[in-house]
């Protein structure tokens, strides 16, 4: 279970009124980690939500995955995608600055622009390949012809072609929990490969056909991620371990 950390200070409790948002943020991060560390596998950070913030929100952001227990890996949902010195810096900035242990990209400006994040061999480079949102179907359903001269939707031929670039074992996918049926067609392409599984909770993915879809042989491999699910309930740490328990349950075959 993946704490996915999307801070919206408009949907904080009146506990942090009174502070600029930029503080009221930094807090309720803290909080939320301290909560849910015992259950959580990984945190992800949006970048997004602390980029609003403007230039104190990059200092909270740092701060954030600084306060994340070191035994825990910090996913920053950043998306980066785009070329040369650009890509490079972007993958600076993640894993020298931010100290984030993983990131999530997007492949589809090809293998020069994703280099740079996989020549940090020992960081993970999540890439997105089945998006939960709807609108995913526009373009990641268009048939193409793959490698091997099959035509498959183009979210195959992107999973085909980043299991052709993880020489490192350092790649994942983004598969949304809204898609279980492609999410286990795409288990069977890439078996070996961590799968980041957006989309249970708020976004109304169902939780135990994305579990089974999405783990490996072993029963691994599948990083079912909540963000809002989680934050905003009444009891963020009852929330995360119901949320844990019941992808156990799923993985020991209940």
């Amino acid at each position: 279970m993946c704490v996915g950390l999307d801070p919206e200070p408009s949907r904080f409790s009146a506990q942090y009124a009174g502070m600029s948002p930029e503080q009221a943020v930094r807090a309720f991060c803290l909080a939320i980690i301290e909560a849910t560390a015992s259950y959580a596998c990984a945190f992800k950070p949006n970048s997004a939500f602390f980029e609003v913030l403007g230039p104190a929100g990059l200092q909270v952001l740092q701060e954030v995955i600084k306060a994340v227990p070191a035994h825990i890996p910090v996913i920053l949902d950043a998306k980066r995608g785009d070329m040369g010195n650009t890509a490079r810096n972007y993958a600076k900035a993640v894993f020298e600055v931010y100290h984030a242990d993983a990131v999530t990209v997007n492949p589809y400006q090809g293998y020069d622009a994703v280099l740079p994040f996989l020549e940090y061999s020992d960081k993970g480079i999540i890439l997105l390949c089945r998006t939960s949102n709807p609108g995913s179907r526009d373009f990641q359903d268009l048939r193409v012809q793959g490698d091997d001269g099959r035509e498959q939707p183009l979210y195959e031929a992107v999973a085909r072609r980043i299991q052709s670039w993880n020489k490192d074992n350092n790649c994942g996918l983004v598969v949304g929990a809204t898609y279980p049926e492609e999410l286990r067609e795409l288990r069977a392409i890439c078996p070996t490969m961590p799968i980041l599984i957006p989309g249970v909770g708020a976004q109304g993915g169902d939780l135990k056909a994305s579990v089974q879809a999405g783990v490996d042989a072993q029963g691994e491999l599948a990083i079912i991620s909540a963000s809002r699910s989680v934050l905003y309930a009444s009891d963020p740490a009852h929330e995360a371990r119901e949320l844990r328990d019941a992808i156990n349950e799923v993985r020991r075959g209940g």
